[in-house]
């Protein structure tokens, strides 16, 4: 196994363990996806957020679509997406992302963004003509949207989830002690307000958090609460990796069998699915969550 070079500083830091190892992305299958993403210029979070598991997704012919851009309004401490003053967007992206679905003829997509907080309707317009594209060209294709914190605009979140996207996921990313440190920009009780809105629109909810990066299990249970409270349905938890050694640092590599404890205690407090381990990330076996009974 090789490790990926996401983590090329890593023996600079604390030493990742064995479970943490994922193999560089190769083949065919892989190969066709990366030429298609560069000819039609999309950006995809697999590589600006340098996923570890890019390479099993890609190679089975699939990817997380990045829209407006891959230049983000917020500068988070775990993230390896650029920070700055976006571009103008691309009023005809909508258009490519769609026609790159059906050329690569997913099954199930998952379109994210950067956060536009600059923008009047934090980019919802898109986001909505990205999802009514995709199904015109893909009628039988499902849609994941992983939505941006629209920071209390109500309206752009009902543009944002009304183009026919069968599950709308909002990442809390953290424990609330931590959002401070983690999400300076966000707040935690307004991420799960964006959750409880969009539960109330009849949408499948998802999240996801991040582990290692300082939290405790009873805050992790306690985060796991508020969450079935305020409507969410599926959640996934993975280990933190450091992108770089400018941005948070781990404080603690969970181990494996924490996090089963941790899918255990998800689905007893009233989680529908817990998507949990090591390398899980939001768009991990996206595909299962869409039949998740709710």
């Amino acid at each position: 196994m090789i490790e990926l070079p996401v983590i090329a500083e890593e023996a600079k830091r604390k030493k990742k363990p064995n479970w943490l190892r994922v193999k560089l992305p190769v083949g065919k299958e892989y190969a066709q996806v990366r030429k298609l993403v560069d000819e039609y210029k999309l950006h995809t979070i697999c590589e600006s957020g340098n996923c570890p598991n890019m390479g099993e997704c890609w190679g089975a012919g699939t990817a997380t679509f990045m829209i407006l851009g891959n230049v983000c309004t917020r500068g988070c401490s775990f993230c390896a997406v650029a920070t700055g003053r976006p571009p103008e967007y691309d009023t005809e992206e909508p258009q490519r992302v769609a026609e790159a679905i059906k050329l690569m003829e997913v099954k199930h997509a998952v379109i994210t963004s950067v956060n536009r907080d600059e923008l009047k309707d934090r980019g919802a317009e898109i986001w909505y003509q990205t999802v009514i594209e995709t199904k015109k060209l893909s009628p039988s294709t499902t849609i994941e949207t992983l939505i941006p914190d629209v920071k209390g605009n109500w309206d752009a979140l009902l543009r944002m989830i009304e183009g026919g996207q069968e599950v709308v996921s909002h990442n809390m990313e953290t424990v609330k002690s931590l959002y401070r440190r983690v999400r300076p920009q966000a707040k935690y009780d307004r991420s799960l307000e964006q959750i409880k809105r969009t539960k109330a629109e009849g949408k499948r909810t998802k999240s996801g958090i991040m582990l290692g990066v300082g939290e405790t299990p009873e805050e992790v249970h306690t985060a796991m609460d508020d969450l079935v409270e305020n409507g969410l349905d599926i959640l996934t938890l993975g280990q933190y990796l450091q992108p770089t050694k400018m941005h948070l640092e781990v404080a603690e590599f969970i181990h494996p069998d924490q996090f089963e404890l941790y899918k255990e205690e998800g689905l007893k407090r009233g989680l529908k699915y817990v998507e949990s381990g090591p390398l899980v990330r939001s768009s991990y076996h996206a595909e299962r969550h869409v039949n998740v009974p709710i």
